[in-house]
């Protein structure tokens, strides 16, 4: 067994232990799971009735309409926060002094800012009438600093070399930028920007603090106003809507996988002409004129003596 980089590798001992230690941990937390879903079902949590809330055709259309809600204000700050990192990233990586020191002090400002303080700014300060916009506004600024530093970390990661060797192309910073150094740091850094696509997925439950109806804010609304058997149905609720941001998450990061193997297959590289075939290449017996032990001694030949191949004159 080969040691690991943060640890050396456990001895036999230490494999026993270890595997009494995590059967011991998975029993207690099957237990605790036990013990909760015996005391949800005490309470009535668990009976058919909470559950059967989510057969009523009303119900089921205000989860719709808020699924679709919440889809409409990520698609906006997903591509939003894009296109302010790709700014922030090169506005960072500038020449110039202040177009630098400001796109600096605007990613520092923001990713200090809890985001929840950013969104409810902009919706009392400039949309008051527009909880959509205000929240994608919101998710857009903070995840936008986020993914410009994921860029210009990606950026930075290049081999200067191909930058240079564009340089002496002639080409400007600006090609050289958008046509060499960006699309390499999108595709290193796709990963860690799926992931932050799916933090914006989830930050999109945060639009309850200006009444936007997203996901979450009708799941309380569902909660809050329906009462089976005398108790308001949270466990239910929660349960329902925390699979359904499950499944959106398992599915956004499902298509970032695929982009990714597909960008791993893409064919990249300069192509063999179709015309030019191995058996088309000359070899050394192909080569006219008199060999070793022929008459003149003229001409190229082969030292076969020595078994080496090496041409003589």
């Amino acid at each position: 067994m080969s040691a690991s980089v943060l640890y050396d590798a456990p001895g036999p001992k230490a494999v026993v232990r270890n595997r009494i230690y995590a059967v011991v941990g998975s029993l207690a937390i099957v237990a605790l799971i036990a013990v909760s879903i015996m005391r949800l079902a005490d309470k009535g949590h668990l009976a058919p009735e909470m559950w059967d809330i989510f057969n009523y055709a009303g119900i089921r259309q205000n989860i719709a309409d808020a699924v679709l809600a919440t889809l409409k204000a990520f698609g906006l700050a997903a591509v939003g926060s894009l296109v302010l990192g790709v700014l922030l990233a090169v506005g960072r990586l500038s020449d110039h002094k202040p177009i630098r020191w400001a796109a600096t002090t605007f990613i520092e400002l923001f990713r200090s800012l809890p985001l929840l303080i950013t969104i409810y700014a902009i919706w009392v300060g400039f949309l008051t009438d527009y909880s959509m916009w205000a929240l994608a506004a919101g998710l857009s600024v903070y995840n936008g600093c986020v993914q410009a530093e994921v860029l210009r970390a990606g950026i930075n990661s290049v081999p200067k070399g191909q930058s240079e060797a564009a340089y002496a192309l002639g080409m400007s910073k600006t090609q050289v930028m958008t046509t060499v150094l960006m699309p390499q740091a999108i595709r290193s850094m796709l990963p860690t920007i799926i992931s932050q696509l799916v933090v914006t997925l989830k930050d999109t439950s945060l639009g309850f603090i200006i009444l936007y109806p997203e996901l979450l804010q009708t799941a309380r609304l569902i909660a809050s106003n329906t009462q089976v058997n005398g108790q308001y149905p949270y466990v239910s609720t929660i349960v329902v809507i925390g699979t359904i941001y499950i499944a959106m998450c398992l599915l956004l990061s499902a298509l970032a996988t695929w982009i990714e193997k597909r960008g791993r297959r893409a064919k990249t590289g300069i192509k063999v002409a179709p015309g030019v075939q191995t058996a088309d290449i000359p070899t050394v017996e192909d080569i006219p004129g008199p060999r070793e032990g022929g008459a003149g001694g003229a001409g190229p030949t082969v030292d076969g003596a020595a078994g080496t191949g090496v041409r003589k004159d």
